[in-house]
């Protein structure tokens, strides 16, 4: 892979029409609401219409999903609006089911006004449906990879014209033990490609990807690699690890939360969180990989229309959960590594709003914040926890130094909003799933994980110094077939 030298300048100021694209995609954007194109569209449409391979390094929630999905659909009308046969002409591949559902519906509002058809494959779902649907013809083909491998192996499928490949949140992916998978797909799909590869992280493992599937690709970067959204206020509460719920509790109750986002580590973990909450009288739901389609769908939807304030989702399953007016990411359970932190409060202050990320960090995770900051190069702001929920003393905390570094141990004027909250009181899925045919729109989705053997990291690990824990942020990329998410 020769790469072209990496873009971080807007290619333009003006909009969507100043980028080359169809009236038919404005009108649908002005429908939309869209009013001007986000860097990482600005960036990527041209290079994107002038057939380059990209290799884009995005944060979540910066628009990267009209970043490809215009400029192909631009392509599809180039080549008429009206065809007979519709063979399979883009392939999307997405880690998680919702955010493959998320996906097709872009290409839908898109696409509104024109006949390019699209649909999406996972599972957890009959692949009767979607098989019908397929056999129709469709131009985009958004798949999870395991639904996407069954439905090749029975035939039903066919990436023999392929002409637009694109792996996105591809850090999340290999994370996932989709590797096998992304390498056999890749095989199926004509060497003669566009292939667009988008990430929010850039560690050598995609590098490595990138190398073997990208022709000279141009590299954008609208945000440092590794950092996280800008908007997001960021802090953290050093508290007991038996009294976190009651801090969540009292955060939740502060009347600072409008609607919140709850990672725990497992699903057990998020089931057991919910139970509590809901003896004492605050609503939340559960999205994780044990709970049906159905089930993860009413969620969302309450989740999104307001009814319900509070979802406890794991990391896997809340992958493309985009809600609007999300003010709050809680991290119950700090993250074992730090890249998923950038994915986890990357649900909040998308689109340019604001948010606020809050994690409440036990003794034995001291070591998992220190990995965090040293990533993202900025150190959370330490806020007082309240009286009786402290952690018990510990070593000195020091927050690290990178470059843009500076102590955390002050409260920064960012993180007043989150102050004020404390102050007040307070695996693999079995189902590889995608949406299936019909249409409708899905919401809800879990990730159909092919398996990790990485294991937490032992009490004696997580207790090590703070300045020998960097790697609790490294990948670990090695997988077992068959083996078990621990976030599943």
């Amino acid at each position: 892979m020769t790469a072209s030298p990496i873009h971080t300048e807007p290619a333009s100021s003006g909009g969507f029409q100043d980028l080359g694209l169809d009236t038919r995609l404005c009108r649908a954007l002005d429908r939309a609401g869209y009013e001007s194109p986000m860097p990482i569209q600005r960036e990527a449409i041209p290079h994107i219409l002038d057939g380059r391979d990209v290799l884009g390094c995005a944060q979540t929630g910066t628009g990267k999903t009209a970043a490809f999905a215009l400029p192909i659909l631009e392509h599809l009308l180039d080549g008429g609006d009206d065809r007979g046969r519709r063979d399979i002409q883009a392939l999307v591949l997405a880690p998680t089911r919702e955010l493959a559902a998320q996906i097709l519906e872009s290409f839908e509002c898109y696409a509104a006004n024109t006949s390019v058809r699209a649909t999406v494959v996972f599972g957890g779902v009959s692949k009767r449906p979607q098989a019908q649907i397929l056999r129709r013809g469709v131009d985009v083909l958004v798949a999870t990879p395991g639904r996407l491998l069954d439905l090749m192996n029975d035939g039903v499928i066919d990436l023999g014209a392929v002409r637009f490949f694109v792996l996105d949140e591809a850090d999340r992916m290999l994370d996932m033990g989709f590797a096998p998978d992304v390498r056999r797909i890749t095989r199926a799909v004509p060497q003669k490609r566009q292939t667009l590869l988008f990430s929010a992280t850039m560690p050598r493992e995609i590098e490595s990807l990138a190398s073997k599937l990208l022709h000279k690709p141009v590299r954008l970067a609208v945000d440092p690699i590794s950092s996280t959204v800008e908007p997001v206020e960021q802090s953290v509460y050093f508290v007991d690890g038996r009294r976190k719920t009651d801090l969540l509790k009292s955060l939740l109750e502060s009347g600072e939360v409008d609607r919140a986002l709850v990672f725990t580590r497992t699903k057990h973990g998020a089931n057991r969180l919910v139970q509590k909450l809901d003896r004492a009288r605050i609503e939340a739901a559960a999205i994780h990989g044990n709970k049906s389609q159905g089930a993860r769908e009413r969620a969302l939807r309450r989740f999104k229309s307001g009814e319900t304030r509070v979802v406890v989702a794991t990391d896997i399953a809340a992958r493309g959960i985009d809600v609007k007016g999300l003010s709050h990411v809680i991290n119950y359970d700090m993250p074992h590594e730090a890249e998923t932190y950038v994915h986890r409060i990357g649900r909040t202050g998308r689109a340019g709003q604001s948010g606020v990320a809050l994690s409440l960090c036990s003794p034995e995770e001291r070591a998992h914040l220190t990995a965090i900051e040293r990533l993202t190069r900025r150190p959370l702001d330490r806020l007082k926890t309240p009286e009786g929920l402290e952690a018990e003393p510990a070593r000195e905390e020091r927050s690290p130094r990178g470059r843009g570094g500076r102590s955390g141990a002050g409260q920064s004027g960012g993180a007043r909003r989150g102050a004020r909250s404390g102050a007040s009181g307070g695996n693999r899925s079995n189902g590889r799933s995608r949406r299936s045919g019909g249409g409708s729109k899905a919401s809800g989705g879990e990730s159909e994980a092919r398996g990790s053997n990485r294991r937490p990291r032992n009490a004696s690990q997580t207790r090590s110094n703070s300045r020998s824990s960097g790697s609790s942020s490294s990948r670990g990329r090695g997988r077992r077939p068959g083996g078990s998410h621990p976030n599943a």
